[in-house]
């Protein structure tokens, strides 16, 4: 059984997360709007943060790991919280009662077989190279001991664990696998009574009173979110990466049109949680650090993160596409996890344009990866041990896309990448073709799967490699086929 019934009073709100948890792939399609991407791009200017930027554009390929109340039934993240239109719960449910329960969800919340090294095993296994965990999500509730609020995993029943304070356990054990480690930190807090302010109800995500009316309410807001945000940066070893959500709480002149077309997501009054005072504190404690403030085109926007989708085309900027293994950001039973294929397309997609791969999961109530999950990354894994000179430490190319092959270059310029995700139907074609990009006379055309050279020719300016014909029987079976080739000088 899903939910524990304790009372008939509960029996609202618990139909209401039941009914969540029934129809979540649906709110997947309908958040589609949540973070409108920002459409310009500011280069920074500190040296530093300069050099972290081109070292986290070396990696390519991360995990964002959701993990919270969220998990304990196996529903959307916080976002049930929401009295938006797009939002459904059940129409019978009391909504105080639903929040109410949400947030008792805290004393549920122990997650007894907590294994942080499994998660970074897994990752490193699966070729990732950097992370960023949730250390609070839109809930408020927050996975790290911070002394601004009780709603904390430290004040609850894995309190008495030895490493309750998750976060710095999740930092330290992808620290030690020699991965970029980066705190996702949600600028909106629903839990807080400076956000959500009791006396008011809570129409959508936005805090819900005028701050103008009352500006000490707002400015205690500030203290507690510049507070956690210090915490973070001082407590918890280096950090390379902090990637703040929720951005719709600005200040109003970084609001565009497009911005506005939210609707009811945008108030008429400024939400600025004075960013520069924030980037100041952060990068004196984290010298060089990346700051991801998520659709805020500005200074503190290191590199934008387009969600659930790839852009286009290709940017000249530094960008992620953050995407999701299964239809969820984080736990929910029985969801259907992309095939390995699909993943790799989108890696080699969203690389040959430029950016990086964000890969989401979500760990079970346990604080365990879901065996499916494991097997997926591994299989990712294995086509990345032999492919990854293609993924990792390159740069976009000019000539980066023909049908379905894509291109990908050495950062100084010599030497081309091309890869070809494998069709729908398992077929392989007996040879390739594209204009441009042409191999250098004389240059091995490189099979980087199995290391054998395959013949290739010119002609009109019109490349074609002859495939292997171990692909073509199937003796040799890849999610992808990646190329490496020297150019023409």
């Amino acid at each position: 059984m899903l939910f524990q019934i304790t009372s008939s009073a509960r029996l609202p709100a618990l139909r209401a997360a039941f009914l969540f948890t029934l129809l979540f792939p649906m709110f997947v399609v309908a958040q589609g709007d949540v973070h409108p991407q920002s459409r310009e791009y500011e280069w920074p200017s500190d040296p530093q943060v300069k050099d972290k930027l081109e070292q986290w554009r070396d990696q390519k390929f991360g995990m964002i790991i959701h993990y919270g109340l969220y998990a304990v039934p196996g529903m959307i993240e916080s976002w049930a919280l929401c009295s938006e239109d797009w939002i459904t719960r059940d129409s019978t449910s009391d909504y105080g009662e639903f929040k109410k329960w949400y947030w008792g969800l805290k004393k549920d919340f122990n997650p007894a077989n907590f294994n942080p090294e499994q998660w970074a095993a897994t990752a490193k296994q699966a070729g990732m190279r950097y992370v960023v965990f949730t250390t609070k999500h839109h809930d408020g509730f927050c996975m790290f001991d911070t002394k601004q609020t009780d709603f904390k995993i430290t004040n609850g029943p894995f309190a008495a664990n030895p490493r309750a304070n998750i976060a710095k356990y999740v930092f330290d054990a992808f620290r030690q696998q020699g991965f970029m480690i980066g705190a996702y930190f949600s600028k909106p807090d629903w839990h807080s009574e400076n956000y959500w302010w009791p006396m008011y109800a809570t129409p959508d995500r936005n805090n819900n009173y005028d701050i103008r009316k009352f500006p000490w309410r707002w400015d205690a807001f500030k203290k507690y979110t510049y507070n956690q945000i210090q915490e973070l940066m001082t407590g918890y070893g280096k950090m390379d990466i902090l990637w703040l959500d929720g951005g719709w709480v600005r200040p109003l002149e970084t609001v565009t049109d497009e911005v506005r077309s939210w609707g009811a997501a945008i108030p008429a009054w400024s939400q600025d949680i004075d960013m520069p005072s924030i980037a100041a504190m952060a990068r004196k404690n984290q010298p060089g650090l990346l700051i991801v403030d998520r659709t805020v085109h500005g200074p503190y926007e290191n590199y934008q993160t387009p969600e659930q989708t790839i852009p286009k085309e290709q940017l000249d900027h530094p960008w992620e596409s953050c995407i999701t293994l299964g239809n969820a950001w984080g736990y929910v039973p029985n969801d259907q996890l992309k095939p390995t294929a699909t993943v790799i397309a989108k890696l080699i997609e969203v690389v040959a344009k430029g950016g990086s791969l964000l890969l989401g999961v979500g760990p079970k109530p346990d604080g365990t990866l879901q065996e499916e999950e494991v097997k997926k990354l591994e299989e990712i894994g294995a086509w990345l041990s032999k492919n990854g000179k293609a993924i990792y430490n390159t740069r976009g190319t000019a000539n980066y896309h023909e049908g379905n092959t894509w291109f990908t270059q050495s950062k100084d310029g010599k030497t081309l990448f091309a890869l070809l995700p494998v069709a729908a139907d398992g077929a392989w074609p007996a040879s390739i073709t594209w204009s441009g990009n042409i191999p250098a006379k004389g240059t091995a055309m490189k099979w980087l799967e199995t290391g054998e050279k395959l013949r290739w020719s010119v002609k009109d300016n019109k490349v074609m490699v002859q495939l292997p014909k171990s692909l073509l029987t199937k003796r040799i079976t890849v999610p992808a086929l990646a190329l490496e080739f020297e150019r023409v000088p």
